[in-house]
Parts: C-alpha cells; structure tokens; sequence
C-alpha cells in the first residue's frame, strides 16, 4: 500500500445557496483538492463531475436555494462519495423519485445515457435527469435518492483505483 492510500479519508462539507459562478468554483476546488490529496487526476476529474452535476440539480430544485455539499475519498476503502441535500417542493421530489425509478430500472448504462443525450435535445427546456445519468455513465458512480419530509438527499457512490 502507497503513503496515500494510508490516509484518512479526505473529506470536506459545504453549506450554501449556489449559483452557476460558484459551482464551477466549486467543481475545480474539488477537482484540484482531489488531485493534490490523492494524486490521481482521472479519480479527481469524476468527483468533480459528480459535485457539478448534483449541485446543478440541487441548486436548481432546492427551495430557499440553499444546498449542504459533502464530499470525501476515502483511499483506505477505496471509495468516493459525493451527497447534496436541499429542500424540495413535493413535485421536485415526485420528479426526482420518477427519475431514479427509471435509472435504477435501466438494464445498460451507456444505452441509457444515450437515450437521455436524445430526450434532452428534443426539450424546450431542463433536461429531464441527464446529469444523473451522465454521473452514472461517465463518472461510474452508483446513485442512490433519499427523502425525508421536504428535504431531499442525493448520493454518489463509486470505486476509486488506488495508484500502485
């Protein structure tokens, strides 16, 4: 096992009302904290996407705008997890139960992914859970969606490689 791989886990939490300037903020602290603390750019670039992605949707459904953010490579385990939590209006949350509903019941990712890519070219606007599925397909993380009242939590989950 490498020096990296012998640290604990590497994990931070945010609390905030992001905008579409933040989240790109957002999205290069955590690829460059990732990168620096693991050393492994591929593992630092999906985190990033995951965090870009399910902020956007947060910040996006959230209804006083407020998003909490928690993010942590865990290199001893081997594991990366990202989670956003918001408050949420009973059809964001509909919306959202649907939406995982036919993500966990999709047989293949990539043809997923691609049916999602043509739905959402087709639509006058938002886009229908691509951001999901593209952490699903590109950053080969696997999602999970809890609800608690009005307040709605995403989890990312996925394997990292350990650098040898």
């Amino acid at each position: 096992m490498n020096d990296r791989a012998q640290k604990p886990a590497a994990t931070f939490e945010l609390r905030f009302k992001p905008n579409v300037e933040l989240i790109t903020v957002v999205r290069m602290f955590v690829d460059n904290f990732y990168a620096n603390v693991i050393g492994d750019k591929d593992v630092s670039s999906r985190v990033a996407l995951t965090t870009h992605e399910l902020l956007e949707n947060s910040a996006k459904y959230s209804l006083d705008g407020e998003v909490r953010l928690w993010v942590q490579i865990d290199a001893e385990r081997a594991r990366a997890v990202v989670r956003t939590t918001n408050r949420a209006a009973p059809e964001q949350i509909e919306r959202a139960r649907a939406c995982f509903d036919e993500i966990t019941g999709a047989q293949d990712v990539r043809q997923y992914y691609g049916e999602m890519l043509r739905r959402s070219a087709q639509k006058k606007s938002g886009s229908g859970g691509l951001g999901l599925a593209r952490i699903w397909a590109e950053s080969d993380m696997s999602l999970r969606l809890s609800v608690n009242g009005e307040e709605i939590e995403i989890h990312a989950d996925g394997p990292i490689l350990a650098k040898p």
